[in-house]
């Protein structure tokens, strides 16, 4: 049996939910990342701001999402910042994998005006917040101050989580889950936060603690307790992932062991890198090309390679799961496995070891409905496939 290999992207260009063309979300704006554009040094991501998931409604918000005519520049070199931090202010500071805005932990009121305690969002304006933990803007923006429980599956502890955006300094945030050790040793667990509530029974300049005002409810009721978790202040660390064999510098969507979502959420203090201009501040994210880019359609060529026998599949469907072997003897190290369902979003990605005398996947019993399977291995996308579960 034949084979088509194509030649794997990157991660900063293929962790993108690309559109299929006209999918529309809520209100029948088009939904996802409707194009990712690229250089040597940028990518360009185009989006609407609306998810391919169900979104609302939200109580007691008068708010509509909007379509947002995105384009974020994003530097697809990071580089870390050994300068003056660039601080992570109000409003969009990165993007999710399916063009959704990412906002900080704030939501941008304090009391009395005084900027001394300011609000946290989660506790706020989370009886606003979907199903899927978001909210539109007064301008329209749909966006996530947390973990976007609808993008991926937070509650699977027993895989590497995938990228689900990124920061505006080029630098990955993962979901939830990540080995336990920097090196990509250990167990998969969720990554702990190293902030903790202060053990304080009054707030400076601040109002009493208590049932309108609970420990919590700012953002100053916590503080940073280096070694407590396995985050710096920024909500990140650098660690080997499996989109990163090498090690990068990654923010991560932290939840506790119940999966609600962990102070402070997303990025937060300060950013890492160097941030690209354009995309923070009022009127920011219109960031149109003016050098030479091509578009990012899924892969950046293809190469048909009739006598090499790089995949198959069987049973397909199963009532028991996919078994994917056949895996070619060229295959690297490691073998990277996602599924995404038909709205784009990731339910499962795996990462083994490659065995060429079993070169076995082993997937779990999906839902029914259609899917998108990607098979890669340290440098290559070896397999894409739609899937049918029934």
């Amino acid at each position: 049996m034949g084979g088509v290999k194509l030649s794997f992207a990157q991660p900063e260009l293929s962790s993108w939910i690309l559109n299929p063309g006209t999918a529309k979300g809520y209100a029948g704006i088009l939904s996802n990342v409707q194009k990712v554009q690229y250089s040597d040094n940028f990518i360009y991501i185009t989006a609407a701001c609306i998810p391919g998931y169900d979104i609302g409604p939200w109580k007691g918000n008068p708010n509509t999402p909007a379509n947002q005519n995105f384009q974020f520049k994003i530097t697809r070199k990071p580089v870390v910042n050994l300068g003056n931090p660039t601080a992570i202010g109000g409003g969009h500071i990165g993007v999710f994998s399916n063009g959704v805005s990412i906002f900080n932990a704030s939501d941008a009121q304090s009391y009395l005006n005084q900027k001394v305690w300011n609000r946290n969002a989660y506790y706020w304006e989370g009886p606003s917040f979907d199903t899927c933990l978001g909210h539109p803007a007064p301008n329209g923006e749909y966006h996530h101050h947390v973990s976007p429980k609808c993008l991926y599956n937070h509650n699977d502890t027993m895989h590497h989580s995938p990228i689900i955006g990124y920061a505006f300094d080029g630098f990955p945030i993962y979901g939830a889950c990540a080995y336990a050790k920097t090196n990509g040793q250990g167990a998969i667990r969720l990554m702990r936060s190293s902030f903790k509530l202060k053990s304080m029974v009054t707030r400076t300049n601040g109002p009493a603690i208590g049932p309108s005002y609970p420990l919590g409810c700012y953002m100053e009721d916590y503080e940073f307790v280096d070694g407590s978790g396995d985050l710096d202040k920024r909500n990140g660390r650098f660690c080997i992932t499996p989109d990163y064999p090498n090690g990068i510098y990654c923010y991560f969507a932290t939840l506790d062991e119940k999966h609600i979502p962990s102070f402070p959420y997303v990025p937060y203090t300060s950013y890492y890198g160097m941030v690209t201009a354009g995309n923070m501040g009022p009127g920011s994210g219109h960031n149109s090309p003016t050098e030479t880019v091509t578009t990012y359609t899924g892969s950046t060529s293809v190469i048909e390679k009739p006598n090499e026998t790089v995949l198959h599949i069987w049973p397909n469907p199963s009532s028991t799961g996919w078994v994917i072997g056949g895996l070619s003897a060229k295959t690297h190290s490691r073998v990277f496995c996602t599924i995404n369902n038909a709205q784009g979003q990731k339910v499962y990605h795996t990462d083994i070891a490659f065995d060429p005398l079993n070169p076995t996947i082993h997937i779990p019993v999906l839902q029914m409905g259609i899917y998108w399977i990607e098979v890669c291995d340290e440098k290559d996308l070896v397999f894409r496939s739609r899937i049918v579960a029934d």
